[in-house]
């Protein structure tokens, strides 16, 4: 089997997510960064572009079926389809209900629709943006913290551990690497005591530990 190619920067928390279903499905890849900006090996210059159209990571290329795949869920549900034929980490469609196939689903919708947006906003208005703007900053802190309200309590009926009760899965991908933001948002998430202690369940799993020490040492995708 040839190593896949992900394509990813070491800031942003989507790459991560696809790193880390790639290693619980034990498929093999090659890490490629890309800076910002549209130098050489810039997400907006034309070597990046050709692989994906939009500039942004992450983007992986499969050596093995020749598919290209951009977007974060995209590229994890290409992920499922092609490499977890044993479902590890989605319900299995002939075989789980017809509920577990929609709370999979909504779930994973509620991270790429409106925690991960919100964060990202907020980050934006803390770290970037040119102009100190409070009123922006305080309507996605409060969004934020109303995400985290209704994870802490599906995680408080789904048992803690994982946010879906049937264990560890590919939602629990996509939520960690976005919830994790928190610290560089500056939020403090004291009251959310069920969040932390799942953070620091998913945070022990050797996939996760792995991905985050090996991503910020990858090599740039072209070397200057």
């Amino acid at each position: 089997m040839k190593n896949l190619t992900l394509h990813a920067h070491d800031t942003g928390p989507n790459p991560y997510k696809v790193a880390i279903v790639m290693e619980n499905l034990k498929v093999p890849y090659d890490l490629k960064l890309w800076d910002f900006g549209d130098g050489e090996n810039g997400l907006k210059g034309p070597n990046f572009l050709k692989i994906n159209e939009n500039g942004r990571v992450p983007a992986l290329e499969d050596h093995n079926t020749g598919v290209v795949s951009w977007e974060s869920m995209a590229v994890i549900n290409y992920l499922l389809r092609t490499y977890d034929t044993s479902h590890t980490l989605s319900p299995n469609p002939s075989a789980a209900s017809a509920q577990d196939l929609v709370d999979y689903d909504k779930w994973t919708s509620f991270l790429i629709t409106t925690l991960g947006p919100m964060m990202g906003q907020l980050n934006w208005y803390v770290h970037y943006n040119p102009t100190t703007n409070e009123d922006a900053r305080s309507r996605y802190e409060g969004q934020v913290f109303r995400c985290f309200d209704v994870l802490e309590a599906q995680l408080k009926k789904s048992g803690g551990k994982s946010v879906l009760p049937g264990g560890f899965s590919a939602v629990d991908c996509h939520f960690y690497p976005w919830v994790a933001e928190y610290t560089y948002a500056k939020l403090n998430i004291d009251k959310y005591e069920v969040i932390q202690a799942w953070m620091k369940v998913i945070g022990e799993r050797p996939e996760v530990k792995k991905i985050y020490e090996e991503i910020p040492k990858a090599e740039k995708a072209i070397k200057g």
